[in-house]
């Protein structure tokens, strides 16, 4: 979340950043500087009168050293007084501070200065595009025929078991799976990552922290009875290890990775946009999770797109990088690079990773701090990227590699998967 004095030493700024990410509830940013002020003045007070309950209570003491039972007395009743008025100033002290975290946690994230203006994904910038663009034979199909061709996936009977956007991996699909999954963490795991596998559950405290709540949470799967939340990506249990921690800069920086399934009620729209793998409820993926020093999170995120471009480059896919821009970007991000892959059997582009930094708005929900060369506690930046999303990479894959004789895997996967062809 945004710090509040930033948001009062730079209030015009505040206000400019959120137009651009096409934040409409301008005002909240006033009724946050006014709880503040409350805050203040209520803080204020209740340290005046405890300070005073503090000075008289010793007066008396004087006082009665010295005699003046009658003065003590009338100072004791004035100290009574003042006792009687922290409790309410308190209680309405909690309630202020409450109000005020309420009211802050609902302005997203201020834009990093690079990020472009516009309001849908029409207005994103192009990077750059990679990787060459497959020409398929005449009969070519799109990935939910192929999968019914070659028995990968069984759409159908997944909606039989739970519904639809849980499909079923079945033999080589299912082989195929779990060779992208062992691939993508070998690959980010060579560069330094550390491999985690989290809870696929999180607490409150968790979601809130990543910035899931109270943003996303009609979004999420929620177990009512536990009150624990499926994880939408592992972005949540991952980022949230170093909760409430301090770090040495010799920690720094931190860098996970892990593998989870990932839980998102989001897919309940309809048509051949989210047909077959394009959009799914229940999905695999391979996170990268970064904490660094705020000086280096903006390098930091140059080498993170740089890691997830190879990674697609190895996989022979065309590909492009967008960034997105102010109105096209997630609640809690400063700055986001997304990642398309080119589906040749459906002629569009498909998002595969999403990579982003976040600067302290996570670590500040969080708490994720470290001491600087003067001692001084401070906030660290986080960022995450997809590194990948198996769905639409896997359609891609399928779909952009299909030949008269059967599917081609890609050179990398032949030993992940034990097979270098399906027919």
């Amino acid at each position: 979340m945004l710090q509040v004095q930033f948001i009062r030493q730079h209030k015009e700024l505040v206000l400019e950043r959120l137009a651009l990410k096409n934040f409409r509830e301008l005002g909240v940013v006033d009724e946050v500087l006014a709880l503040d002020d409350r805050r203040k003045k209520l803080t204020q007070e209740y340290d005046d009168t405890q300070s005073r309950v503090k000075s008289s209570s010793k007066e008396i003491g004087k006082l009665m050293s010295q005699g003046s039972q009658q003065e003590a007395e009338a100072l004791k009743a004035e100290v009574a007084a003042l006792k009687e008025r922290l409790a309410p100033i308190n209680d309405e002290l909690n309630a202020t501070e409450k109000l005020l975290l309420e009211t802050v946690v609902k302005l997203p994230n201020l834009p990093a200065a690079m990020v472009p203006a516009g309001k849908t994904p029409e207005d994103n910038e192009v990077v750059r595009e990679g990787g060459a663009k497959p020409a398929l034979h005449g009969a070519a199909v799109p990935h939910w025929d192929l999968v019914k061709k070659y028995n990968l996936i069984d759409f159908e009977l997944g909606n039989k078991i739970t519904g639809s956007g849980f499909p079923v991996y079945t033999n080589k699909g299912a082989r195929l799976q779990r060779a992208l999954q062992n691939y993508f963490l070998d690959f980010n795991t060579a560069a330094g990552y550390i491999e985690h596998q989290p809870p696929l559950l999180v607490n409150e405290d968790s979601a809130f922290g990543t910035g899931q709540l109270p943003d996303k949470e009609g979004q999420m799967y929620y177990a009512s009875e536990d009150k624990y939340f499926l994880i939408p990506t592992s972005e949540v249990p991952l980022t949230n290890i170093y909760r409430d921690e301090i770090l040495k800069d010799s920690d720094l920086p931190v860098k996970l990775t892990g593998y989870t399934p990932c839980f998102r009620r989001e897919a309940g729209s309809y048509g051949k946009d989210v047909r077959g793998l394009n959009r799914l409820h229940q999905f695999d993926k391979v996170e990268i999770v970064q904490l660094v020093h705020p000086e280096k999170s903006f390098e930091t995120l140059d080498n993170m797109v740089e890691h997830v471009e190879k990674l697609i480059q190895s996989l022979g896919l065309h590909y492009r990088i967008l960034r997105l821009c102010g109105g096209d970007m997630g609640f809690a991000s400063a700055i986001t690079y997304d990642f398309e892959v080119y589906s040749a059997a459906q002629q569009k582009w498909l998002e595969v990773s999403s990579v982003s930094n976040f600067e302290s708005y996570q670590t500040n929900r969080m708490k994720i701090r470290y001491k600087d060369a003067n001692g001084k506690t401070q906030l660290l930046h986080s960022l995450n990227g997809s590194s990948l999303a198996f769905p639409r990479i896997l359609a891609c894959l399928l779909e952009n590699n299909q030949y008269e004789d059967g599917i081609h895997l890609p050179e990398v996967l032949h030993s992940y998967a034990g097979f270098d062809k399906i027919q």
